[in-house]
């Protein structure tokens, strides 16, 4: 995977998105010409999926100079309560204005990694698609569908998500296309007609007509060609049910179209998943949203642990360096 992906932005490195405070420490410490090499220790303050790092990698080889040394977890690594997660030696001045981007970019790639394991866990074995980017400012959108393959999504949305995670976006017709041409089935047929035949034509069935009569009209008009349909009944109409996926399978298999699979989408959450699990609903995939773009930020702090090969620390921290056996030297080259 390239690391020209992980770029940082020009905000970022001209310190524009930085606290101000490590702006002003930057300018005392230059003013002063007092800049000692320094250790900062991250580690996070609950058990987590790291993600953001490779990100985080490629500020830190922008920025520090010649000699700098970092080592870190991996990315994807399941991380402890407060485990140091990377390590800096450097001089303080040449990386103390990005503390504030190194911290963000780990708190809310990892929270979102975080949930997006928990949903797929929880879905042992069925695959989970993540389509949260909707809830989310478009210039972090690629970064949380990356943040959930990460955490084991089969696939994502997003073209940019998609190309930082190597996978091939996910996602067929919306109702909106439905709703445009008027009908589910030349809705299909036309999308059938006008996409490349390596997109899996899943087809939404729940837009005019009864889902499961919906399901094996198309199932039928299309064939072999059809990979699934999927269910997103709005909240209105009592949603997605067990009972609901259960007889558009047995409708299905009663039309001989046993090869059609069933994604389940809207408001899907772990706790969804769970009942859909349990009650044994013939679910193929589920499409995931706001369980993972809305989840919290995973807290991480950057502590200084040493300044010029001494041990220090703030009152309440250990001071020095503590002890690992899960880190590995980076490269900054």
């Amino acid at each position: 995977m390239s690391a020209t992906r992980f770029e940082p932005s020009e905000a970022t490195l001209a310190g524009f998105n930085a606290d101000i405070y490590f702006a002003r420490t930057r300018q005392v410490l230059l003013a002063e010409q007092i800049d000692p090499t320094v250790v900062v220790e991250v580690f996070a303050r609950v058990p987590a999926v790291l993600c953001g790092m490779r990100e985080v990698h490629s500020l830190l080889r922008r920025v520090l100079p010649t000699g700098a040394e970092i080592w870190s977890q991996e990315e994807g690594a399941r991380i402890g309560e407060r485990e140091v997660v990377l390590r800096i030696r450097a001089p303080y001045a040449s990386f103390c204005l990005y503390e504030t981007a190194i911290l963000g970019t780990l708190a809310s790639e990892t929270g979102w990694a975080t949930a997006a394991q928990r949903c797929v866990a929880t879905a042992d074995g069925v695959p989970v698609i993540h389509f949260g980017a909707r809830h989310v400012h478009p210039d972090v959108s690629g970064r949380l569908e990356y943040a959930a393959c990460v955490g084991g999504c089969d696939r994502c949305a997003i073209p940019s998500g998609a190309e930082l995670a190597g996978v091939d976006p996910s996602g067929t017709l919306p109702h909106g296309l439905i709703l445009a041409m008027g009908d589910t089935l030349r809705a299909a047929e036309a999308f059938d007609r006008c996409i490349d035949d390596t997109v899996s034509r899943i087809v939404l069935v729940d837009t005019f007509m009864d889902e499961a009569d919906e399901s094996v009209r198309v199932a039928d008009a299309m064939g072999e060609r059809l990979w699934g349909v999927r269910l997103d009944t709005a909240a209105e109409l009592g949603g997605v049910t067990v009972d609901l996926v259960n007889r558009v399978r047995h409708r299905l298999d009663e039309a001989g179209q046993i090869a059609v699979r069933i994604v389940v989408s809207g408001g899907v959450d772990v706790d969804r998943i769970q009942h859909f699990r349990r009650e044994g609903a013939a679910v193929d995939a589920f499409g995931v949203g706001s369980a993972i773009s809305g989840a919290p930020p995973v807290d991480f702090t950057a502590d200084i642990k040493e300044v010029d090969r001494q041990p220090v620390a703030k009152r309440g921290r250990a001071a020095g360096l503590t002890e690992d056996h899960r880190m590995s030297a980076v490269d900054l080259i």
